[in-house]
């Protein structure tokens, strides 16, 4: 079947080349393509024509894009979806001056939300999480990851991974699931830190790899979660049962999470906030992409990650929301996109490129998805604007009008279709 996307004001393709990633100056280059339509065929992009040589009988099916601007499917690289809970009275005692750490000594934060999750049936979280995913759908989004963490058990990580696999089966979008009990030491363990971490290494991800619940392995090195040492242990154990590694660091503090992360291969190094200068070189030459995340900055009102001096290096950069219940609890990734631009200074087309073809990078998805280019899945987000600038600037407003994942229409004029 032949289906075409026709007549856009424009189409940005955010051509690679077919390097499938972006790093400084091409970061701001959207790839602009005027005057032509799309061609679709079997879940993949075909081609790419001239206005003036469509024919409609050419095709099986038209979508009209006209006034409209065609990008590729939205990329939320970095989200805690999966949760139970709310964490609404710790958001006023952070409003009253309490901060995050304060927060969490007091038996709040990840350990609040853990609770609450472990009490979750799985019925429940598969439906509470399916909302938030039609949600994403609206916002153009074709690619999520989703994060464990919450369960903090044997049993109750395994519970979560276990709806996220269900979840890939369900939903229309691809969702790509990560395992981060490494998140926060559970207070039950709270005098006996290492046997926690063994249960991690010798227990937890043998089982999740030999039954593919997750498709990368995340650590959260910061102080009062997990240390250098005990981060390098984990992330190693994981490679060594083939799943690809993920790191939560310099979000507070920097004390060697960047070395750590870049010793290990890690797909992404993720917040990023208080990065020193030795480590934006550092990481500017590798392949690992940094993933910056200004939705907890703005939300817990910390510095932001050094965007410009990550870009100006050549570093690969990704955008997410960082979406949770305690820190970025902000399910719009085009409200954190006009925050990179406010807050961090990032041009809205490098925006574009951190939220597509780079997110992508960071999920080792780019060779299929986040760029528009023949042969790769025909994954699309249509805005409602003949200008892409409209889509940071129009702060608060879904400008989003279809969601197209795989040649296939799954969000129209607000309703979801399966």
């Amino acid at each position: 079947m032949l289906t075409a996307i026709t007549h856009p004001s424009s189409i940005l393709t955010l051509n690679t080349n077919g390097l499938n990633f972006k790093r400084g100056k091409e970061l701001a280059d959207p790839g602009i393509l005027t005057g032509h339509s799309i061609i679709i065929e079997d879940k993949i992009i075909k081609d790419f024509i001239p206005n003036k040589s469509f024919r409609k009988s050419l095709v099986d099916k038209v979508i009209d894009a006209k006034g409209k601007t065609v990008l590729p499917g939205l990329i939320d690289c970095h989200t805690h979806t999966l949760f139970a809970g709310s964490r609404a009275n710790e958001f006023a005692q952070k409003i009253a001056g309490a901060s995050y750490e304060e927060i969490a000594r007091s038996g709040g934060g990840i350990r609040n939300t853990m609770t609450s999750t472990r009490k979750a049936s799985e019925k429940s979280l598969f439906n509470s999480t399916s909302d938030w995913i039609n949600h994403f759908i609206s916002l153009g989004i074709t690619s999520l990851e989703i994060k464990s963490g919450y369960g903090l058990s044997f049993e109750d990580e395994v519970k979560i991974l276990r709806i996220l696999k269900k979840l890939k089966s369900n939903s229309p979008i691809q969702i790509v699931s990560t395992f981060l009990g490494a998140h926060i030491v559970p207070p039950e363990f709270s005098k006996n830190r290492n046997a926690y971490i063994d249960t991690v290494i010798t227990k937890m991800i043998p089982y999740i790899a030999k039954n593919s619940l997750a498709d990368f392995c995340d650590v959260f090195c910061e102080k009062g979660a997990f240390t250098l040492e005990e981060t390098d242990r984990i992330l190693k154990t994981a490679a060594r049962h083939s799943l690809p590694n993920k790191i939560h660091t310099d979000q507070f503090n920097s004390f060697g999470g960047i070395g750590t992360a870049l010793k290990n291969k890690c797909n992404s190094a993720d917040h990023l906030e208080v990065i020193k200068a030795n480590d934006i070189s550092a990481i500017a030459k590798s392949e690992t992409t940094a993933v910056l995340l200004p939705g907890a900055s703005f939300f817990l009102n910390c510095p932001y990650a050094p965007a410009r001096k990550l870009i100006d290096k050549g570093a690969l950069v990704a955008i997410a929301s960082d979406f949770n219940p305690g820190s970025s609890h902000i399910p719009n990734l085009h409200l954190i996109m006009s925050i990179a631009s406010i807050k961090m200074k990032m041009k809205p087309e490098e925006v574009i490129a951190a939220v597509t073809i780079n997110a992508a990078k960071a999920l080792g998805i780019q060779n299929t998805t986040g760029s528009l280019e023949i042969g790769k899945s025909a994954d699309f987000s249509i805005f409602n604007t003949e200008n892409f600038l409209d889509i940071s600037y129009t702060i608060g407003k879904n400008l989003n009008s279809m969601t197209i994942k795989n040649g296939k229409i799954i969000y129209d004029n607000q309703r979801i279709t399966q």
